[in-house]
């Protein structure tokens, strides 16, 4: 008789961690079937972000084998069983937009671009659940991807993204710098700082999409060189033309008016990220593991302090 041993696969959904166990001979198509038996997540709302690779899976997933990814880190991108169930029949109640929809409200909408908005986009919007307010989060990471200007330059481009999130300021902010965007192997992941650091609110909008015109730049060019800079401002230029819809209208060529958005301190780019406070584009930046170590030198030197009931210096400049 054959034994057969069992291999158990960990992932985070949700903020929440799950071991599923299975033969070692399995793959990807069992671990999914595992997934939706155990969870109540249909295998067509599943993705799997696997890192540092393969990356991410969709469906219809290969057969994976689950031994490779057995000291991977995992990520379930879907929806929860509450949330699925919670929507109501088309019948009862109206559902979310989508792109047919989109589609017949304009009768100019031809076939072939409700194929490519439902391609050249962002797939899954991830918040952080762990953050106040993911709903508000989720809503932004929505109005990015609704955008036309970023729509339009999504298909003119041909920008298909795996993933756009936002990032925990906490652990993308020093003494000196706040990073506002990474690209994780041209355009696997998108991180975006959505929150301000004190997460009492939002930053200003068009900062957050010019910051998201920087990132999808990488999707081509991974140097800050000559070639970047051009397309980074051709899809900034692009994105402010096409948004027919934007509540700033132009008052010059260069001058935009958005009424009931916040300022920010401006900064510059460095080491292949969007960081405020940086020392600008010519100079080099720290690497994302130095900028890491640093945040979490940061956080710890803050919490001594609050535990020692004194305040923190070296407050940041709005």
């Amino acid at each position: 008789m054959t034994t057969v041993n069992n291999i158990e696969i960990t992932l985070t959904h949700q903020g929440k961690s799950h071991t599923f166990t299975l033969p070692e001979t399995s793959t990807a198509v069992d671990l999914s079937a595992s997934i939706e038996a155990t969870l109540s997540i249909p295998a067509t709302f599943q993705k799997l972000l696997i890192t540092p690779s393969p990356g991410l899976l969709k469906p219809p997933f290969p057969p994976l084998p689950l031994s490779t990814l057995h000291s991977r880190k995992i990520l379930l991108l879907a929806p929860t069983a509450k949330d699925l169930a919670s929507v109501a029949p088309p019948s009862s109640r109206t559902p979310p937009p989508t792109v047919k929809q989109s589609a017949k409200a304009s009768r100019h909408l031809d076939h072939q671009r409700i194929k490519d908005l439902a391609t050249y986009t962002f797939h899954t919007l991830l918040p952080l659940p762990f953050l106040p307010n993911p709903s508000r989060s989720l809503a932004f990471l929505e109005r990015l991807r609704s955008d036309p200007g970023i729509q339009t330059a999504m298909i003119r481009h041909k920008f298909s993204v795996g993933v756009l999130t936002e990032m925990d300021p906490a652990q993308h902010t020093t003494h000196s710098s706040r990073t506002l965007g990474l690209n994780r192997n041209k355009g696997e992941v998108i991180e975006l700082r959505l929150r301000t650091d004190a997460y009492d609110g939002y930053r200003n909008y068009k900062i957050i999409r010019k910051t998201l015109c920087h990132e999808l730049a990488h999707n081509v060019f991974g140097e800050h060189d000559r070639q970047f800079w051009d397309l980074t401002n051709q899809i900034e230029r692009e994105v402010e033309r096409d948004d027919w819809k934007g509540g700033g209208r132009p008052l010059t060529d260069e001058v935009f008016y958005e009424p009931g958005e916040e300022e920010v301190d401006g900064g510059g780019w460095t080491g292949g990220q969007f960081v405020l406070g940086g020392a600008g584009a010519n100079q080099g930046g720290l690497s994302r593991r130095e900028a890491m170590a640093k945040a979490a030198e940061e956080r710890i030197r803050r919490q001594k302090e609050a535990s020692g009931g004194g305040e923190s210096g070296g407050g940041e400049a709005s």
